[in-house]
């Protein structure tokens, strides 16, 4: 391109090149990447692929959630976005990261997300069991 720029490579290359790219993105920097520019917005958000790809590993977790919204017809990205946080954090309460906590003021910021009584359930369960 003229006038010093760097080309972009999503328009120099062809879109599955793109796709395959940003496929080997993770949650985090696909969403920075979406964001990025128009261009790379338009490939990213075409593709459900790559969102599917990072939400059947979400639904190792949130199986139950990613099924509901799947079957209410929500998109892989739409039911990522949904879910991606709340499987981190469930995971760490699964995992008993917070098992020995005193009190709730010990607890890490990031420690809570707005969950359902399914959800705490799943995690009193695995307390329990402990």
């Amino acid at each position: 391109r003229g006038g010093g720029g760097q080309a972009d490579f999503v328009t120099l290359l062809p879109p599955e090149v793109s796709s395959r790219i940003f496929s080997d993105l993770d949650v985090e920097s696909l969403c920075h990447a979406a964001v990025t520019c128009k261009g790379w917005h338009r490939v990213i958000e075409s593709n459900d692929g790559l969102w599917r790809h990072h939400c059947l590993s979400v639904r190792a977790v949130c199986q139950r959630e990613i099924d509901g919204d799947r079957g209410n017809g929500d998109s892989w990205e739409i039911t990522l976005l949904r879910n991606y946080w709340k499987s981190k954090v469930k995971q760490e309460w699964l995992s008993g990261k917070y098992s020995n906590i005193p009190s709730q003021n010990s607890l890490p910021e990031k420690s809570m997300y707005p969950m359902d009584v399914d959800t705490w359930g799943e995690i009193l369960e695995a307390e329990l069991e402990r």
